[in-house]
């Protein structure tokens, strides 16, 4: 690992990997606008890879667990996921904001603002899951019917959407609590919040789902339980960390009063970034009822593999919001070149991760479906699925790094023009195409999502490249 000028003196860190390994897993009170560039994103990365490795966590024990009550419960899942994708995208969305803003505060030095801010997050947060809470539970049973529900699965799903998205703030603020701990560049905390919502959950929801012990067997809706339960423990865990005064970034009581201007400029950051999260998230919803023509065998096939996807996939996100960290500090730093060299690093380090993810997952797909699922029909689908997908991977990877990059920068409208383009004008056209007008069937919805993300590295890659983003004020 090379020096650079900027590595003062004075600096006396091990940089061996090992103890920069050891450093990320404990949490590092290093300054990430000097030193090293791969040193300190492996610091940052570390923590939030195996954080988003338990974000990812919660969908694949879900889909294993839910797997053996049959297709029905898989499709009751699978429809409420494509309701809770709009939640996750208004969190990311808040998420992108708080992460920017409190880097660039860090950055520059002000670690009181930074708190300001954090503060704020959280006010943004308790309003709209308020809301989210309210429509959700209301409108349960028409969403499954309008996703294209059958009525047992309307009746006996409705519950389980009730539960998932009535807690919506367990989702919101776990997302949120680590966004700003991330921002602050103590990522370890965050991971740490996610080992024990995951741990309950793993412990918790097949409790719930099958009725072991003295637990009642609620089952598909045990899973909505065990999983609401542990992320909101991990929400606890995580308001402990931040309003405890000693760390990175301390809320306190003077960090609650109320400034509009303030609360005015986070929104306006973080709509942008929901706007932008939604667009993708979305797109996936309209995938999910041109599958639906092919029947709940390939839904749920659709929705294992998306599962093993998303879970291979999110770790890529932990070094892409490592560099966006990098980002957000460097530009408060004053250190655009730095920060620019950082993603280009980080990128090249997913691209060629995720080609060896891409070429096991491809081997492999069969038997990895087969781990959720003994159903003949549900195993050819899903094992199509990521068969196909993983054709994409070295461009996922990469695109995932320079994407995030955007937004770390405080640029929240270049990654929603690309997703608009590439999701909305490709992906969603191209799976009906294919699937309906070509005859390819589910394959063509599975094509047009390589095809898709591919596109997007490249749009990614080019656009970066402009340099407009070392201009944005935040």
């Amino acid at each position: 690992m090379s020096n650079e000028a900027d590595v003062s003196r004075e600096e006396t860190h091990d940089n061996s990997f090992w103890a920069v390994v050891n450093e990320g897993l404990r949490g590092s009170t290093r300054d990430f606008t000097k030193g090293p560039i791969l040193v300190a994103l492996i610091i940052l990365a570390i923590p939030m890879i195996l954080e988003m490795s338990m974000e990812s966590l919660f969908a694949i024990v879900d889909i294993f667990f839910v797997g053996k009550l049959g297709a029905e419960a898989i499709t009751i899942v699978a429809l409420t996921e494509a309701i809770m994708a709009l939640i996750y995208a208004v969190a990311f969305g808040l998420a992108i904001g708080a992460t920017a803003t409190v880097a660039r505060r860090m950055g520059e030095k002000d670690e009181k603002e930074a708190a300001r801010t954090a503060a704020h997050v959280i006010y943004l947060g308790m309003i709209i899951s308020a809301v989210i809470s309210v429509i959700g539970i209301i409108l349960a049973p028409r969403l499954l019917g309008w996703l294209g529900g059958s009525p047992e699965v309307v009746r006996d799903g409705t519950l389980f959407m009730r539960i998932m998205i009535g807690g919506n703030a367990a989702v919101l603020f776990i997302f949120l609590l680590n966004a700003i701990f991330r921002g602050a560049g103590d990522a370890a905390i965050a991971m740490r919040v996610l080992i024990l919502a995951n741990g309950l959950n793993i412990v918790l929801s097949p409790l719930f789902i099958f009725g072991v012990g003295f637990f009642p067997e609620l089952g598909v809706t045990g899973a909505a339980v065990g999983t609401t339960t542990g992320r909101s423990c991990g929400v606890l865990y995580a308001a402990w960390h931040l309003f405890r005064p000693g760390g990175r970034i301390h809320v306190s009581s003077e960090s609650w009063k109320l400034d509009p201007s303030l609360l005015w400029k986070l929104l306006r950051l973080s709509s942008t970034g929901m706007l932008q999260m939604l667009i993708a998230t979305a797109s996936w919803s309209v995938l999910i009822p041109i599958i639906a023509g092919f029947g709940e065998v390939a839904i749920a096939g659709y929705q294992i593999a998306l599962r093993v996807v998303v879970f291979v996939l999110l770790p890529a996100l932990g070094l892409a919001n490592a560099a966006a960290t990098m980002m957000g500090q460097n530009l408060g730093a004053g250190k655009p070149e730095r920060a620019e060299r950082a993603v280009w690093t980080a990128a090249g380090i997913n691209m060629a991760v995720y080609f060896v993810m891409g070429v096991i997952l491809w081997l492999f797909s069969g038997q990895i479906v087969s781990i959720f699922t003994n159903d003949p029909e549900v195993f050819a689908y899903g094992a199509a699925c990521l068969h196909t997908v993983a054709y994409g991977f070295a461009f996922y990877g990469a695109g995932m790094a320079l994407e995030t990059a955007f937004n770390g920068a405080g640029d929240t409208w270049t990654p929603t023009l690309i997703n608009v383009v590439i999701f909305w004008m490709v992906e969603i056209p191209l799976a009906y195409l294919l699937a309906y007008y070509f005859g390819w069937g589910p394959s063509g919805v599975f094509w047009s999502i390589t095809i898709s993300f591919s596109l997007l590295a490249i749009m990614s890659a080019l656009l970066f490249r402009r340099n407009k983003w070392k201009e944005k004020m935040v």
